[in-house]
């Protein structure tokens, strides 16, 4: 208290100065930032990950368009030449999946037929234009019949390449054009390759020619 004219004041004592560390001020600072009202509209934990994701792809496209002779030009070239590449394997070899189905390539995958039985299922499936099937049901035919004729020992798990080999021994004079009904059989079951009339009529000629053939027997010499 002091004296101003007379007049009596009075005079407040001074503040004291609060003095807070940095690191308790960093704390302080962090707890209030954690209070669930400041994080109401952040994103959720999938967003910030595919956030994560597409900041990493960004990154990696700049790196490599950087080093890639043409930059982003040149890095999209490179990438579509890639996408060619793999439609053309995957026109060529068939699906992955149905291809892994069928690894082993066998001609036959379900119960025993006569050959006459997949002649009568070849020819009428060619009267409905379902050529690849007609197809199949040809050369197994072809293979069943030789298995009748004795000239094929009978074995699960044969493939169309080893039966024409095996029957080429017998059959010689018609051993390129089973070689080429194997491989017809092998890019329409496992190719992919869709089936032509032209193929099925081949089968069919190649089929009753063989069964007109008188194969070639040899046995022990005396």
């Amino acid at each position: 208290m002091r004296s101003t004219g007379g007049l009596l004041t009075h005079t407040a004592p001074p503040t004291p100065q609060i003095t807070i560390g940095r690191e308790a001020a960093r704390e302080a600072a962090r707890r209030e930032l954690s209070k669930p009202a400041y994080h109401q509209n952040d994103p959720g934990l999938l967003q910030r990950a595919l956030n994560r994701f597409w900041e990493w792809v960004g990154d990696l496209f700049d790196r490599a368009s950087g080093a890639t002779p043409g930059g982003t030009l040149g890095l999209l070239a490179i990438a579509l030449f890639a996408l060619l590449l793999v439609a053309a394997l995957w026109w060529r070899l068939g699906a992955p999946g149905r291809t892994a189905a069928r690894a082993p390539g066998t001609l036959f995958d379900d119960g025993v037929r006569s050959a006459a039985d997949h002649r009568a299922a070849a020819g009428a499936l060619a009267g409905e234009g379902r050529w690849s099937e007609a197809v199949q049901e040809r050369m197994r035919a072809v293979v069943r019949s030789l298995e009748e004729r004795t000239l094929l020992d009978p074995r699960p798990g044969r493939t169309a390449d080893e039966a024409a080999a095996e029957a080429a021994v017998t059959l010689p004079s018609h051993a390129t054009a089973l070689r080429a009904a194997a491989r017809t059989f092998d890019d329409v079951t496992y190719g992919a390759h869709p089936a032509t009339p032209e193929m099925y009529a081949t089968l069919t000629t190649l089929d009753q020619a063989l069964s007109r053939t008188k194969p070639l027997l040899t046995g022990p010499t005396p």
